[in-house]
């Protein structure tokens, strides 16, 4: 009897001694899932043992040339019924979109059917009705969280609500150098550079659905405008001086890792769609990129000072993977 006493007290104890603050922190990545075909990548997925999950855009296709939303609705109906339990109820979840679950193949700001596609995504993912994105334009958000001790901002970009029209021919596309030719919109800039600039975090994650730092390439990213790129880049540049800044992409179907100066992209795509098998080269590529059904893990390691990107075939086999040092902050001068 005084045993089995001991032994309730013992775990009573455990219970009131757990750290209620997590060590660690591990995000799996993906975009470009389409409801209309197999999703064999979910069983290496959760192997991971993952906390979240960011979806980077092409969450759904469902997406016309007309334009018109009629296939959308249908394919959130059936991409509900196809995504894991284990993932929609278990995990953290954050979205962003892209062109196919925008409503309009490499659609921008002219998409007339913009905001009833919004109303969709925001159902879809169950957003409160208290989160700013339900009274403002666009989908751009951000997130906070504490990892053993160190602050971390999620920052989300849309790259479609606000976006210009892009110069060239379809998956031919040429630099857009138009000074009122934008990506975000302006509000949505001004948000940004708030965000970055008030931004108390070691660590700096942002999302966007297109790449930020390839520029070989002739399909959508954001090198199509040059100046706004230059913008971007710049902002992060001054932020990485006394944070680790980290971009997430999707888009491509296809996985690489890329690296200038200040910071790391990760691109995660695809999901279940891969991409042509050609070589593709970058100047600020690592390696190589990964035309399969791929996932990338974002694994944030505090304790360990560090983060470590990686992408995963469908089978979980990794087939490239970066350690980023944590930046030891210190205050500005």
């Amino acid at each position: 009897m005084k045993k089995y006493i001991c032994i309730q007290i013992i775990c009573m104890c455990s219970i009131f001694f757990v750290p209620t603050h997590l060590l660690a922190y591990k995000y799996g990545l993906g975009s470009c899932l389409d409801q209309s075909l197999e999703q064999v990548i979910w069983p290496a997925i959760k192997d991971e043992k993952l906390d979240g999950f960011i979806f980077l855009g092409d969450n759904v296709y469902g997406d016309q040339p007309n334009g018109k939303l009629l296939k959308m609705k249908n394919a959130y109906q059936i991409q509900k019924n196809k995504l894991p339990k284990w993932l929609m109820q278990d995990k953290e979840i954050l979205a962003v979109w892209d062109d196919h679950d925008f409503g309009l193949n490499d659609g921008g700001k002219d998409y007339p059917h913009k905001e009833e596609a919004k109303k969709m995504f925001l159902n879809f993912w169950e957003i409160a009705e208290n989160d700013p994105r339900n009274f403002r334009e666009g989908l751009y958000f951000k997130k906070e969280r504490n990892v053993d001790g160190t602050e971390i901002e999620i920052i989300a970009l849309d790259t479609r609500y606000f976006r210009s029209k892009l110069n060239g021919k379809k998956n031919a596309y040429e630099p857009n150098k138009n000074p009122q030719a934008t990506i975000l919109g302006n509000r949505q800039w001004d948000w940004f550079e708030s965000s970055i600039a008030n931004s108390s975090a070691k660590l700096i994650i942002i999302l966007s659905s297109i790449q930020v730092l390839a520029t070989d390439h002739s399909y959508e990213k954001w090198a199509n405008f040059p100046l706004e790129r230059s913008k971007l880049i710049r902002i992060l540049s001054e932020a990485a001086l006394d944070k680790t800044v980290i971009v997430v992409s999707g888009d491509r179907h296809r996985s690489g890792i890329y690296q200038n100066d200040y910071f790391t992209e990760i691109t995660a795509s695809s999901l279940n769609k891969p991409g042509s098998r050609f070589k593709e080269s970058d100047p600020l590529l690592l390696g190589e990129t990964f035309p399969e059904i791929n996932y990338g893990v974002l694994n944030i390691q505090p304790a360990e000072k560090q983060i470590i990107v990686s992408i995963h075939n469908k089978k979980g086999k990794e087939l490239n993977s970066k350690i980023i040092k944590m930046f030891k902050s210190k205050d500005r001068s």
